[in-house]
């Protein structure tokens, strides 16, 4: 019997020195303990979003014309109503003047016609009250009246053709008007099509011309952002939002959910989206331009200070793997709560200062798998 102990000492002592020589290294992963925290549930753009100016017109002339003067330059400041460019309009300002001297005549002419029919109805008067003493005849006092009559109608006729002439005052006014191109809103201006002594050719229906002068303001600026089809039945205007820019990668911006667009877009080889408008909570302390790229993350839900782990420890079926100190890695169910992309809320399955796997990429990390933590 002891013959036989000492063979089997013998034999294992070989064997088990192989496999401690021949084990497999424990896997290193990452660990991380379950904290609390803020949690929230969001939705964020399916593409990148752009930065819109509140007001932008790219302004063009009515009619077609050489320019004369161009009073503004790229990057100006203009208040509003403030006249940008001008076609040449000399032949209107001489049918202006014409104009406004025949508006003159014709009130010239008014008076004259009424000045006269007050007299002739002051005559007519006068012969009424001899007529009243029998020292006229009544065919008199008839042509008096007739002649008041006649006089008191082309006093309505002159009147007539004096507010025509005024009213002519305002066609060519209208006319002027279509030679200059007024800013409608204070802005900037961000771009200038055409020069002094060039054409302006207005664009016509169905035709796309460039436009004389881009102007958009400098001041005031909102998001608009294309969100997943499938995202935009939880979305409500009013909703909290911050937004982020890649020209400003390490900062965000509070914003809220403005406008939401009542139909789906569908464009070719694109997902269907709903394009959103988000406006900011305060001015930024950055410079904005239009056409910025943008990023937007809608909340719709947040809980804070609750128990949550990093998504990116969460496998299918809604379970992690804990670690335990000198144990085997176990799967261990939870049950979640809202989520984003980078927490996940627990109520239930674990308990501060457990530790989870966050390394889930690799095939050795399972269940049952040996582990040592990075730290």
């Amino acid at each position: 019997m002891a013959r036989w102990t000492l063979w089997i000492i013998l034999l294992a002592v070989p064997a088990g020195l192989f496999w401690w020589l021949t084990r497999p290294e424990p896997v290193r992963v990452s660990v991380v303990s379950v904290e609390r925290g803020l949690v929230e549930s969001t939705v964020a753009n399916t593409r990148a979003g752009t930065v819109q100016a509140c007001q932008r017109a790219k302004l063009s002339l009515p009619i077609g014309g050489q320019i004369a003067n161009l009073a503004v330059h790229e990057g100006d400041h203009v208040e509003a109503d403030t006249v940008l460019m001008t076609l040449w309009n000399e032949d209107l300002l001489a049918r202006q003047l014409q104009a406004r001297l025949a508006a003159e005549t014709a009130g010239l002419e008014h008076q004259v016609v009424c000045i006269r029919a007050s007299n002739l109805r002051r005559e007519a008067e006068r012969q009424r009250r001899l007529a009243d003493k029998r020292l006229a005849s009544d065919e008199s006092v008839d042509q008096a009246r007739s002649e008041a009559a006649a006089a008191t109608t082309s006093c309505a006729a002159a009147e007539a053709r004096r507010r025509e002439a005024e009213a002519a005052i305002g066609v060519v006014q209208a006319e002027l008007e279509k030679t200059r191109l007024r800013a409608p809103f204070a802005g900037i201006v961000a771009e200038v099509k055409g020069e002094v002594g060039e054409y302006a050719t207005p664009s016509p229906p169905g035709v796309a011309t460039p436009p004389a002068i881009d102007l958009l303001t400098d001041d005031c600026h909102y998001v608009e952002a294309p969100i997943d089809e499938v995202d935009a039945g939880l979305l409500k205007v009013g909703l909290p939002v911050r937004i982020s820019f890649d020209a400003y990668p390490e900062r965000s911006f509070p914003g809220r959910l403005r406008r939401i667009a009542p139909y789906v877009l569908d464009l070719e080889k694109q997902a269907r989206t709903v394009a959103v408008e988000v406006e900011f909570a305060s001015v930024p302390s950055i410079p904005l331009f239009a056409g910025y790229s943008a990023d937007v993350e809608i909340v719709l839900q947040s809980h804070p200070e609750t128990l949550r782990v990093p998504t990116e420890a969460v496998l299918e079926q809604d379970s992690v793997l804990l670690y335990q100190a000198g144990e085997a890695l176990e799967r261990r169910t939870i049950k979640p709560g809202i989520s984003n992309w980078r927490y996940t809320e627990v109520l239930d399955g674990l308990q501060p200062g457990d530790r989870v796997v966050t390394s889930l990429g690799r095939e050795e990390v399972r269940a049952g798998a040996r582990v040592v933590p990075d730290d």
